[in-house]
């Protein structure tokens, strides 16, 4: 079973249970980061988002069945008091608990069912080189996203297109997308950029990130675009956890060279897996 199997079974598992971010880390044998980014990528979620939003799923078939007292529902639920609960709850589902309970059925929810791991994701990779990474300064647009909106990334190398070629400074035509400054909740940095020499002159609407020299596997996707997202799932669901290769908390990305057709969405993409022995 893989780290997130393990973590989806732990979770259904102690669903009524007080349980942590950490305590499910180390429950699958592997670091918070390691797994909320291997979670994500899974299920396009976040680990403790999904955990709240199978709890109240479970807590909205029990109000529709007509349980009588809502506190001890969401006490059940994690939740510490009435209020509470009720916001999360019209949150997620659009109404309050009350009308749930009073309407008597389920037509509308979208309930966030036990997540089923999808094993047609995993594919063949080539074998990664190992690489000692030089230091890099990236420069270009960013934006905090979390797992449920990560689409968005995309609207960011729309918006750098303007900028490339342009930047003072610009080191070659590579350009490189970094994932980075992840938070236990599933939130994460993401930097769509090229390479400078120095951020001194580059324009105030830009973001600046130092990527340090060190350790990589270096990963080969080949084809189209849209099917990265099967090579990136593999490497963290399958071979990192298989390799003894432990993943360093640090910027993890993507880069893109003359192998790739940014027209097409076609060629060769490299993804660089900061690995830490």
């Amino acid at each position: 079973m893989t780290a997130i199997g393990k973590a989806l079974w732990f979770i259904e598992a102690q669903l009524a249970k007080d349980i942590s971010l950490e305590t499910i880390a180390q429950f699958c044998g592997v670091s918070r980061f390691q797994l909320v980014r291997g979670f994500g990528m899974a299920t396009g979620r976040s680990v403790m988002r999904y955990l709240r939003a199978r709890r109240l799923s479970e807590a909205a078939q029990l109000l529709a069945a007509g349980a009588p007292d809502i506190l001890a529902v969401a006490l059940d639920a994690g939740y510490g008091s009435h209020e509470a609960f009720t916001r999360a709850f019209q949150a997620l589902f659009g109404c309050t608990p009350e009308a749930l309970r009073s309407r008597a059925n389920l037509d509308g929810l979208k309930l966030v069912e036990v997540f089923r791991m999808d094993e047609s994701l995993i594919t063949e990779l080539e074998a990664p080189r190992i690489e000692q990474g030089r230091s890099l300064r990236i420069a270009g647009i960013g934006d905090r996203f979390r797992f449920e909106t990560s689409q968005g990334i995309l609207a960011l190398w729309q918006r750098l297109i303007p900028y490339l070629g342009t930047i003072p400074g610009q080191q070659g035509a590579v350009t490189y997308g970094v994932s980075y400054n992840p938070d236990g909740a599933g939130n994460f940095d993401h930097l769509a950029g090229v390479e400078v020499a120095r951020f001194d002159d580059v324009p105030e609407e830009l973001r600046r990130l130092t990527i340090p020299e060190r350790r990589y596997a270096v990963f080969t996707h080949r084809g189209h675009i849209s099917t990265l997202r099967r090579t990136v799932y593999t490497v963290w669901n399958k071979w990192l956890p298989e390799s003894g290769h432990k993943h360093a908390e640090a910027p993890d990305f993507e880069r893109y060279d003359e192998r790739f057709d940014p027209m097409t969405g076609n060629g060769a993409v490299e993804i660089w897996l900061p690995i830490a022995s």
